[in-house]
């Protein structure tokens, strides 16, 4: 599929005081234009992909400001307004006593073409969430979702910013046939998920940010209901959702339970253990890495279990050529970002094995902790680490959870930036010991030797069959994360292949298609 780019510039240009208009056109780099900038007494800069560049040497005035204001929409709670029917959104930065100091005038494409890379997940009717950075192409694959959607099925978009559907009563045409409702506060946006449902028997609810407990309690009652539901929510990963108080319940939710002796004993934990308390609101988290490269969990209830263990369920890696071709991959398997904070139990401290999983020295950042603790853990295990002052040269952030509870500003910009975080319960040798042994793989032998003898076995047996010598193979029982990727290698070899039995004796049979 071809993708195809609108971004009707020139109703943006036009509202801009004619100086700037004139240098964003002597310019004409529109494809590339991000934003444009007017902060009271300084010149106007235009941000591209590839760097800001200032558009007047004169300073802005408030009568540039007030010139922009006179020819765009009405701005709401949010601080945003926008231009009728486009998807240009202006922000405004206000003084003290409320009077706008600056403008954020930010380009709104519709992009067509970008959800072939999950196309057939979309289409399959489960309710899927949406995570990634600022920037990255959420909202902008939301659209598209909307309108692919609404060719066969009732979709309504609630469209607290107006950035789905554009400013305006009349929606821009990039939603198709979907309908949209506008929301007239950000508060009010749970309650107009729940009137959507309850007034107009929407079969799909797109709904961008989810960002508060009443939203995501709203969210739960639209699923419970039988409503797909797509939406974006804050956050990179799902082990960063599972982080946010606010927001795990989208996936499950976090509880403390405590564990009989007996039953402890067989798992061999703590009485004391973590366990997801629902089922998710939503089936598949899809995080977008990129434009092109987006990972996609498709079985969230047990992604959730697998980390709440403290193991990493490997994603489907979907990666869209120049060519517009789609190529699938399995993740490999890696330790999970910010379980630190989840987990309840002690995982036990490994010996240094040769070559560690980590390559290079790491550098940590470390928040409200002994930092002499860091170099003893890292001189016990053998392996490098280096501490660092500048967070934008650290490849980790280390700290205590009464620290991360607290967000304080550095943790939410290591978060944003996408540095995993690593929250310790105590500032000890043997715990920081615990996630450097972690991190550099030093407790994953004997898993990782497993999950190859796992897939060895799916090999062979797929060479058996095409060799014609069975038509069918039953493989020996594995745990639900390795015999998806059993599944994506029978996949890839055009044969058949289906799970049975009950856990903890699951297993996957593969099958010839002849």
């Amino acid at each position: 599929m071809s993708i195809k780019i609108t971004d009707d510039i020139d109703a943006l240009v036009e509202v801009l005081p004619p100086d700037v208009n004139r240098a964003l056109r002597e310019a004409n780099r529109f494809p590339e234009l991000l934003e444009v900038i007017l902060d009271l007494g300084r010149p106007c800069e235009a941000r591209y992909t590839t760097g800001d560049v200032r558009l007047t040497e004169r300073e802005v005035t408030r009568e540039d400001i007030e010139y922009v204001v006179a020819r765009i929409g009405v701005f709401n709670d949010d601080n945003r307004a926008g231009i009728a029917r486009t998807l240009h959104r202006i922000s405004a930065i206000r003084n003290r006593r409320g009077d706008i100091v600056g403008l954020t005038c930010r380009v709104g494409r519709a992009v067509y073409g970008t959800i072939d890379i999950i196309q057939d997940i979309v289409e399959s009717g489960r309710s899927i969430l949406l995570l990634g950075r600022p920037g990255v192409g959420k909202t902008t694959m939301l659209r598209e979702v909307a309108r692919v959607l609404a060719e066969k099925r009732r979709v309504i978009i609630v469209d607290t910013s107006n950035e789905i559907g554009g400013d305006g009563d009349i929606p821009h045409p990039a939603i198709g046939r979907a309908r949209r409702m506008q929301v007239p506060s950000p508060v009010m946006q749970h309650a107009v998920m729940i009137e959507a449902v309850e007034n107009h028997m929407p079969e799909v609810i797109i709904i961008d940010e989810i960002g508060t407990e009443l939203e995501a309690a709203a969210a739960r009652t639209i699923a419970e209901r039988g409503v797909q539901l797509v939406g974006t929510a804050h956050g990179n990963t799902l082990d960063n959702l599972m982080m946010n108080p606010t927001l795990c319940d989208l996936v499950g939710g976090i509880q403390s339970v405590t564990l009989g002796d007996e039953e402890a004993r067989r798992r061999g934990t703590q009485k004391s253990v973590l366990e997801r308390k629902a089922p998710p609101t939503f089936e598949v988290v899809v995080e977008i890495q990129d434009w092109d490269r987006v990972a996609v969990r498709d079985d969230v209830a047990t992604a959730v279990d697998m980390i709440l263990r403290g193991r990493s369920m490997p994603a489907e890696i979907r990666m869209r050529t120049p060519s517009g071709e789609i190529h699938r991959t399995m993740e490999a398997p890696a330790p999970s970002r910010g379980i630190a904070e989840m987990e309840e139990e002690m995982p036990r401290i490994a010996r240094p094995t040769p070559g560690p999983i980590r390559t290079g020295p790491l550098r940590v950042f470390p928040y409200g902790l002994n930092q002499n603790h860091i170099r003893q853990a890292s001189g016990h295990l053998h392996v490098p680490v280096h501490l660092v002052n500048d967070l934008t040269e650290a490849d980790a952030l280390f700290t205590l959870r009464t620290y991360y509870r607290k967000r304080p500003q550095v943790i939410m910009e290591a978060e944003r930036r996408g540095i995993p975080v690593y929250v310790l319960r105590n500032n000890t040798v043997i715990q920081m010991e615990t996630y450097l042994a972690e991190i550099f793989g030093l407790e994953r032998q004997e898993e990782e030797d497993a999950i190859q003898r796992a897939m060895e076995d799916a090999r062979q047996a797929i060479a058996r069959i095409h060799a014609g010598e069975r038509t069918s193979v039953q493989l020996s029982p594995q745990e639900a994360y390795i015999r998806r990727m059993q599944h994506q290698l029978a996949r890839e070899a055009n044969l058949a292949s289906r799970s049975s039995g009950e856990e903890p004796r699951r297993r996957v049979t593969i099958y010839s298609n002849q």
